[in-house]
């Protein structure tokens, strides 16, 4: 049970269930109803893009256990505590279930699961050996998480918008950096990432604009005249000032530790802009 929990990212899989809770209570109200949660279609939802982003997880790990050998030796559970062939089996099950469940509640739903399914399924195949394309793909499907449970209840609004925005942007700055701390490994294996084909301090230079980008938009969402007060310092304290904070950070950053870190307060950044929604009036 523990290698399962493992192999499927169980803490990424509540940040996925967190994520798509507060849009529902949150971003789709006029205040903040926690029984709108508890209905039945969006447990659904909600239980579909779990399957969905497990079986992502798995087929990734199915696919990368070469690299992983050198990046992360010490992960490695498909071939070891997981034999290959049921690996491949609970990814096409679960991948299943997302999608029959999705076209369930709707065919726009259903067609964003398939689109999901197939994504992270070339992205783990040779979408993420491929130069920014897999950064993007991924940085898509974590938008796409938050603008589902919209879509699901025909609600799409600006603030849904917004938010699916700042996950793109945080998770494709993420995916650079993940680049960065796994250079060693995907390079043995072939792989066009960024930080290969252009070196470290190249990509570096593609992710300032970037963050700049990000950082941006957050001082447009601060400056919004509708926000209220708390909401603007709670996202320049803890959503701001960590940006800066990791960009001063990935000027001296030179090692795989120091990435390591980065791609660690990149998803503290990313939970505490989640968690904002709740301060959202």
């Amino acid at each position: 049970m523990k290698a399962l929990l493992h192999l499927v990212r169980f803490p990424n899989l509540v940040l996925i269930v967190l994520s798509q809770a507060l849009v529902q209570a949150c971003l789709l109200t006029d205040g903040i109803e926690w029984s709108y949660i508890m209905e039945q279609d969006f447990a659904l939802l909600t239980f579909a893009t779990v399957c969905i982003a497990a079986a992502g997880y798995i087929i990734n790990d199915y696919y990368d256990v070469k690299i992983d050998a050198i990046n992360r030796p010490d992960r490695i559970l498909v071939g070891r505590a997981i034999r290959r062939r049921r690996a491949m089996f609970a990814h096409i099950i679960l991948s299943l279930i997302g999608i029959a469940i999705g076209f369930w509640l709707s065919v726009p739903v259903g067609l964003i699961n398939v689109g999901a399914v197939l994504l992270l399924w070339g992205y783990s195949a040779r979408l993420k050996k491929m130069l920014l394309i897999g950064n993007v793909v991924v940085a898509l499907l974590s938008a796409s998480m938050l603008l589902v449970v919209a879509v699901q209840a025909d609600k799409l609004n600006k603030i849904t918008l917004s938010y699916a925005l700042f996950a793109l942007l945080i998770s494709l700055i993420r995916e650079i950096i993940k680049d960065m701390e796994d250079v060693k490994g995907d390079a043995s294996f072939d792989c066009r990432t960024l930080p290969i084909v252009a070196g470290l301090r190249n990509t570096k230079l593609v992710l300032y604009p970037i963050i700049g980008i990000f950082q941006a938009f957050l001082i447009v969402v601060i400056l919004h005249p509708r926000t209220a007060i708390i909401f603007d310092a709670y996202m320049l304290l803890l959503v701001m000032l960590p940006s800066v904070w990791l960009v001063i950070k990935l000027m001296r950053a030179d090692r795989k530790r120091d990435f390591t870190f980065l791609s660690n307060l990149n998803k503290f950044i990313m939970l505490t802009g989640i968690l904002s929604m709740l301060l959202v009036r």
